[in-house]
């Protein structure tokens, strides 16, 4: 078993000399994370084309289909094809397509099965590139017509990495006919594109410093930490622009950075060209930069240093900011605050933002550098306030009633259409007013490696689905998709892509 396993580039080696001697070859591709009856049908199919059946297998990093997954990791997906008595090869493929696999390995046939027939129903696009490759070494591609199996419905039925919250809401929303199918779901989604969205809030720079402990001072009871690189990442507002530009077309940034303007160019870099930016150079301050030292070995926080002047703008600054939010909220459809109480937004400016904008998603986020200074009660008649479960029992100053308690109080008390409470692994809730309803949506994260943008990723999602006037559960899965994905990477490292959400969503809901 072990010896049909190779590097791609060796198997590539040897798929040249078989074909030197006549050997015709075809190649296979996929996650194959639960082998079922139906790989083994294709791979039957497959084999009755040619001498020579290779397998591809999607690396861990590149399988999206959703948290979580895939089940089983690359190594022993490989060999449970490897112990196929009609696979001949099998390698890993760390690429997020077959495309360089394909130029690799120039098979005579690259086989799909019949549900990739047609590529319109590929959201990713990946298939129409997988086809121009094994166009351009002269071979070409092949759909068996075997009976289709679902390895992510055999797995979400199982319930082999859902909990029993996570089964019963899942399974609840796929009673609703407008996402039975992986079309509808997709065409969800892409609706997002023609909405106009202004993001208002700080930008920050996230710098994480990874170092290697080398123990205590010898004179002085401090930990002595070596720095071995550093990585940076776009944060606050600007991260949430980020996210929203894969899923929209026309996205605003209205921000602030400092008054030098030191890490323009590197925010320009790392936002894309469909995000409009519209930037406060504020005044005597540097832009945000909070810098995490974090242990290279197991990812652990060990140290927060923060550079930062949270003073309120000056009166003139502040009267241009007013202008600006009134002359951009005419022109987008839907306003979505982060507001990280580092002087930026003023209570006035906050009347403003609420009194002009058609729909406002608001989430004003405590934090070490202003506990107990900052307030979402700035922004009384918000369409949608997504807060954590700690920052709402500081608003209310309450520590022992129930959630489901306090989140109508927190409803009341902001005049709110749409209350939204997270409580980290246990879910979040939302309250709708109007309709005096609370509905829950269990979290989807396992592998958490930093909460860090976690809430800004819900937020943006959750904002543009109650916008759209999407089932609300649907809208929750969303957002609790996106916080999922997030956190199994360090900081805002990973952008939200749309084909993750979808891939995800169609996942879940087969």
């Amino acid at each position: 078993m072990e010896k049909k396993i190779f590097d791609l580039k060796d198997l590539g080696k040897k798929i040249t000399t078989l074909k030197k001697r006549g050997k015709k070859v075809v190649h296979c591709h996929g996650v194959f994370d639960i082998l079922h009856a139906g790989h083994i049908k294709h791979f039957n199919s497959a084999k009755k084309l040619a001498d020579i059946l290779v397998v591809t297998v999607t690396h861990d990093q590149y399988v999206n289909k959703g948290p979580n997954r895939p089940i089983f990791k690359i190594n022993t997906r490989m060999q449970c094809i490897a112990a196929l008595e009609n696979v001949d090869y099998v390698c890993s493929n760390s690429t997020e397509n077959a495309v360089k696999a394909i130029k690799t390995l120039k098979p005579n046939i690259y086989c799909k099965g019949q549900d990739y027939i047609n590529n319109k129903l590929d959201v990713t696009g990946q298939i129409n590139e997988e086809e121009k490759a094994i166009k351009s070494i002269g071979g070409r591609i092949a759909y068996t017509d075997d009976e289709m199996y679902s390895s992510s419905k055999i797995i979400n039925t199982s319930g082999f990495n859902l909990s029993v919250q996570q089964k019963k809401f899942l399974e609840r929303l796929k009673t609703n006919k407008n996402f039975d199918t992986s079309l509808k779901i997709s065409k969800t989604i892409n609706s997002y594109s023609n909405l106009k969205i202004l993001v208002i809030g700080e930008t920050i720079i996230d710098e994480y410093v990874f170092c290697e402990a080398l123990g205590k001072s010898g004179k002085e009871p401090v930990l002595v930490l070596r720095d071995l690189y550093k990585e940076k990442y776009l944060g606050g507002a600007a991260a949430i622009a980020k996210n929203l530009s894969g899923f929209c077309k026309k996205i605003t940034l209205l921000s602030s950075i400092g008054e030098k303007k030191e890490q323009l160019s590197f925010i320009k870099k790392n936002l894309s060209k469909n995000v409009n930016q519209d930037f406060i150079a504020k005044k005597d301050s540097t832009t945000i930069i909070k810098k995490r030292f974090v242990d290279s070995t197991n990812k652990n926080k060990v140290l927060g240093v923060y550079s930062i002047n949270d003073n309120p703008l000056n009166k003139v600054q502040s009267s241009n900011f007013n202008k600006k939010i009134i002359k951009h909220i005419k022109k987008h459809d839907l306003v979505i605050v982060s507001d990280y109480g580092h002087g930026l937004i003023s209570s006035n400016s906050a009347k403003k933002i609420i009194k002009y904008s058609k729909f406002i998603a608001v989430n004003a986020q405590l934090n070490a550098a202003n506990l107990g200074h900052h307030t979402i009660s700035n922004y009384v008649g918000a369409n949608l306030v997504i807060i954590n479960e700690n920052e709402m029992r500081h608003e209310l100053r309450n520590k022992y009633d129930v959630v489901e308690t306090l989140i109508k109080k927190l409803a009341s008390k902001l005049k709110s259409q749409y209350t939204t409470v997270t409580s980290g692994n246990i879910g979040s809730k939302i309250y709708i007013k109007n309709k005096n309803k609370l509905l829950s949506c269990p979290a989807f994260a396992k592998n958490i490696l930093d909460k860090v943008g976690t809430g800004d990723a819900m937020l943006a999602l959750l904002s543009i689905g109650i916008y759209k006037k999407n089932d609300i559960n649907f809208s929750m899965l969303v957002s609790a998709l996106a916080a999922a994905i997030k956190i199994q990477f360090m900081g805002n490292s990973k952008q939200i892509k749309k084909t993750d959400i979808i891939k995800s969503l169609q996942a879940y809901l087969s």
